[in-house]
C-alpha cells in the first residue's frame, strides 16, 4: 500500500496564518500529476505542531476530498500523550484517511516498554493502518528495532518511517521482524541507499519541490535500476541537504514560494528563511532543474 515517493506536504498559509485551501488543492493536483505515490498531510513538514485545530482538521478533510482515492492519504496524528494520539487518530479515521503516521511521543522520553504500550493502545483503538515514525532528532526518544519487531506483530501496524539516517537499521529491522513491515525512509539524503538495502520508499521533504524527479528515482530504485536512479539522486543531492539548512519546513516553504506554489508564511516560533541562505537554496533548486517564478 505504501511505497515509492510519498510527499510530506507543506501546509500553504495565507498572510494571516490561516490555511490557504486553494493553494493546497493546487499542490495536491500538481503532486498527483507529477507522479507522487502518496501524500502525508499534517506531518512535521505540514506544521502540525503549530497550526490551530481548525486548520489541522480542514487540511486533512480537504486532502481526502481532493485526492479522491487516487493515491493513499496518510495523516500525521502523533502527540505527546497516548490519549490525545488516539483521539487524533480516530478523528482522522472518521475523515476517511488511508493511514495514520504516528510519531513517537516527544519531550517526555518514554522507555521502550512505554513506546510499545503507546503504539499498542493506539492500534487497538482504530482500524486504520498505522505507520510508526521514528525521528529522535525531534522527539528525544528512539524507537529501537527490537521494539519495532514487537509492534510489527500487531495486525494494523504495517510500516515505519525510519528517520534516523542510520542505514544499518534497514538490515536490523528486516532481520528482527517476524511479521514483515514496510520500511520507509524519513531521510532524503540516504533514501536511495535505504532502498538499495531493502527499503520500500521514502516519506520525502524534497518531493515538495521536485516531485517528478523523486517519483522517478523511486520508480527506478524499485526496479533495481540503480545506475539511473543514482543519476537522478545526484541532481537532487543539494536539495536533500539544503532543504534542512534551517529547521524543516523553513527552507522548503521558502523554496515553494519562489516556485509560485504558495506564500512563504510560516507559523511562529519558526520564521522565514534567513537571507544568508537564499542563494544556496536557489542553487539547489537550479541543480534539480526546478522552475523559479
Amino acid at each position: 500500500m505504501f511505497s515509492g515517493s510519498i510527499v510530506a506536504i507543506v501546509s500553504p498559509l495565507q498572510a494571516d496564518g490561516s490555511l490557504d485551501e486553494n493553494a493546497l488543492k493546487e499542490l495536491i493536483e500538481w503532486h498527483i500529476n507529477e507522479g507522487t505515490d502518496g501524500i502525508v498531510i499534517m506531518g512535521t513538514t505540514g506544521e502540525s505542531a503549530t497550526v490551530d485545530s481548525k486548520d489541522y482538521d480542514a487540511a486533512i478533510s480537504l486532502t481526502v476530498k481532493q485526492v479522491a482515492g487516487r493515491v493513499p492519504v496518510i495523516a500525521g496524528t502523533g502527540s505527546i500523550s497516548t490519549k490525545q494520539t488516539i483521539a487524533l487518530t480516530q478523528q482522522a479515521e472518521a475523515m476517511g484517511v488511508d493511514a495514520a503516521l504516528v510519531a513517537t511521543p516527544y519531550y517526555c522520553k518514554p522507555s521502550q516498554e512505554g513506546l510499545y504500550q503507546h503504539y499498542k493502545a493506539v492500534a487497538e483503538n482504530t482500524k486504520l493502518p498505522i505507520v510508526l515514525y521514528n525521528v529522535p532528532g525531534r522527539t528525544a526518544c528512539d524507537l529501537l528495532p527490537e521494539t519495532v519487531a514487537r509492534l510489527a506483530d500487531i495486525e494494523n501496524i504495517v510500516a515505519i518511517k525510519e528517520a534516523t539516517g542510520d542505514l544499518s537499521r534497514v538490515e536490523e529491522l528486516n532481520r528482527l521482524c517476524n511479521t514483515p513491515i514496510t520500511l520507509l525512509s524519513g531521510d532524503d539524503a540516504t533514501a536511495l541507499e535505504f532502498m538499495k538495502l531493502g527499503g520500500h520508499g521514502v516519506i520525502s521533504v524534497t518531493a515538495n519541490a521536485a516531485p517528478a524527479l523523486m517519483s522517478k528515482m523511486c520508480e527506478l530504485a524499485k526496479a533495481e535500476q540503480w545506475k539511473q536512479a543514482t543519476v537522478i539522486n545526484e541532481k537532487l543531492s543539494a536539495l536533500h541537504q539544503d532543504l534542512f539548512i534551517e529547521a524543516n519546513p523553513i527552507p522548503v516553504k521558502w523554496a515553494l514560494a519562489k516556485m509560485g506554489k504558495c506564500q512563504e508564511t510560516i507559523l511562529l516560533p519558526l520564521t522565514v528563511l534567513a537571507e544568508q541562505y537564499h542563494s544556496q537554496v536557489l542553487q539547489a533548486l537550479e541543480q534539480a532543474n526546478v522552475d523559479i517564478k
